[in-house]
């Protein structure tokens, strides 16, 4: 007598696992994977949004410094140029534009590590990939 793979005492009979236990225990692997593959989605996205936060962080840390070194230098590179013969007016513009500079620089770093492309959900959007082509191969029975 052949060995059924479901049997668990070969003195019993065979029993067959019907069609709506089939579909049931289809449904139920489907929906686990559905939830495996939430829970790796929320888990990219809250990944992806502390990298978002340091990036903020960033650009708030070069907005402080920015102020900060407004306040602390720019009088003292003005009177350095003024003495050096520079007009006053001509002084607080070089420094003001340095200082512009340096702020665009920080604001133009900050807003690439924001960039979609760094917040996508990479690792899930490869596993539902390959999920799919699976689910595909077991339709066409390859």
């Amino acid at each position: 007598m052949a060995k059924n793979l479901h049997d668990d005492d070969p003195a019993e009979p065979r029993t067959r696992t019907s069609t709506p236990e089939l579909l049931t225990d289809a449904m139920s692997h489907a929906a686990s994977m559905v939830r495996g593959e939430m829970d790796l989605f929320r888990a990219e996205m809250q990944q992806s949004m502390n990298q978002a936060m340091a990036a903020v962080g960033m650009m708030i840390t070069g907005l402080v410094l920015i102020l900060v070194a407004l306040n602390v230098f720019a009088a003292a590179f003005v009177a350095w140029l003024t003495q050096a013969g520079v007009g006053p007016g001509w002084s607080s513009i070089i420094v003001g534009g340095v200082l512009a500079i340096l702020a665009v620089i920080l604001l133009l770093v900050g807003k690439n590590k924001l960039k979609l492309v760094n917040l996508a959900p990479k690792r899930t959007a490869k596993n539902v990939q390959r999920d799919a082509h699976t689910v595909q191969e077991v339709r066409h029975g390859h």
